[in-house]
């Protein structure tokens, strides 16, 4: 049988193009996914800007327009595809932006805050997820009902927000990332309201009865609500056996780059005496997979001299450890949710024209853990911005081939870790 798009004689099963397989259009097929699951993180920020009444026409219309580029296969040209990938990049980074002034319009810049972990005596709901404006409706339904709420995984920047950190009974952040849901959501004995689906089920389903959804969320066995009315999940809360009294160590959020950059004069001035050689980022989504206590020991080695910014739930690897502080300044700052990587971007675009350089020539490293859709589209602005060296893992992406992994390579000189003492060895030596 012959194949009219690959020209090559295909055995046994058939026109290998039409399931994927096709030799010549391997790279094809890898760029149409990193574009797939790029738009399906654009779709996830934009999803929670609409929630708050925000919206992009131009982000709307690209989301469209590559949809259908991923279904005709009209064009076989890899530099075509390779410009759609940047340009979803470019589309990422309009998202975050839109959800970055979407969240702050509604509740205010984020101010450095201090956040209680474990629990305290009483009634709760821990919130998970992304969606600030449920967490919001919650916290002023359950008003003068005597319910603690925390937040979890990617909530805990919720404290940092003024329009949110108001609210007496946001209490504090319990647990870490969405992996160690199983082992967290069991020990919690209080209702639980999921906002995205970032969830996992145990096959006992030892907590469906407490765990409810909300908005596109679906859980098997749990119950759905409306933010408009949250009083199941209150109702729930208050005939729950009370959590104890169980504190455990403050970690700080709400760097946002408004926060930051008030900082700047410092970090500038730091930087030009010494004080500070270097700044990395370290953050990105978590998983269970081995190989990821690889950024955990990685921030433990960075320099006494150097500030680490962080931001999505990779975060939790290493946020309650003691990094102490540079002339007052944090050497471990937390940036936010993974939508907050557009406020990292503003810190070194800032910085670079203080400097009067380049971002690339920049003291500053990025160490990204990927995993999910979000993480992918996240790496497609970076690379769309042209910001080159950055160190990725714990594996390249699955979706991607060799030889399309090697263009980016070449070309973004983007590395895979390898071991935290030889990285840190190879980037401190080259400044």
């Amino acid at each position: 049988m012959f194949c009219n798009q690959c020209e090559q004689t295909i055995n046994g099963v058939g026109c290998a193009a039409k399931v994927g397989t096709c030799g010549k259009n391997e790279d094809i097929q890898s760029l149409q996914e990193a574009l797939i699951y790029g738009l399906k993180g654009i779709a996830a920020y934009a999803y929670h800007a609409r929630q708050l009444g925000a919206k992009d026409e131009e982000v709307d219309a690209f989301t469209h327009e590559a949809l259908f580029t991923t279904l005709t296969n009209t064009s076989f040209d890899l530099d075509q595809h390779l410009e759609k990938v940047l340009k979803c990049g470019e589309m990422n980074l309009r998202a975050m932006e839109l959800l970055d002034n979407a969240n702050t319009s509604r509740f205010g810049n984020p101010v450095p805050t201090e956040v209680e972990t474990g629990t305290k005596k009483g009634p709760g709901i821990m919130v998970t997820g992304h969606d600030l404006l449920d967490l919001y409706e919650l916290l002023k339904q359950s008003e003068g009902k005597g319910v603690n709420i925390y937040t979890h995984g990617e909530m805990l920047p919720a404290h940092g927000y003024p329009g949110l950190k108001k609210f007496r009974r946001l209490v504090g952040n319990y647990g870490g990332a969405w992996q160690e849901q199983k082992k967290e959501f069991k020990e919690f004995s209080g209702a639980i309201l999921a906002t995205t689906n970032c969830v996992q089920i145990p096959p006992d389903n030892s907590y469906g009865n407490r765990i409810f959804t909300t908005g596109v969320v679906g859980i098997p066995g749990s119950t759905h609500v409306h933010r408009d009315d949250f009083s199941e999940v209150i109702k729930k809360a208050l005939s729950l056996p009370e959590l104890p009294e169980a504190p455990e160590k403050k970690i700080l959020t709400g760097f946002h780059h408004t926060a930051v950059l008030s900082l700047a004069d410092k970090i500038v001035g730091a930087v030009k005496s010494g004080k500070i050689k270097h700044l990395f980022l370290i953050g990105g989504c978590d998983g269970a997979k081995p190989g990821r206590n690889y950024y955990t020991e990685f921030a433990e080695r960075v320099p006494k001299d150097c500030v680490i910014l962080t931001l999505a739930c990779g975060k939790y690897r290493f946020n309650k450890l003691d990094f102490g502080n540079i002339e007052g300044i944090p050497r471990l700052i937390d940036i936010g949710q993974c939508n907050n990587a557009y406020s990292a971007i503003q810190v070194a675009f800032a910085l670079s024209r203080v400097f009067n350089c380049t971002v690339n020539e920049l003291p500053l490293t990025l160490v990204l853990s990927w995993f999910e859709q979000k993480a992918v589209a996240i790496l497609l602005s970076l690379l769309y911005l042209n910001i080159k060296g950055i160190y990725i893992g714990p594996t390249p992406p699955a979706f991607i081939s060799q030889n399309v992994f090697k263009v980016i390579q070449d070309t973004y000189n983007l590395k895979l870790i390898s071991n935290p003492e030889r990285d840190l060895k190879d980037i401190l030596s080259k400044r």
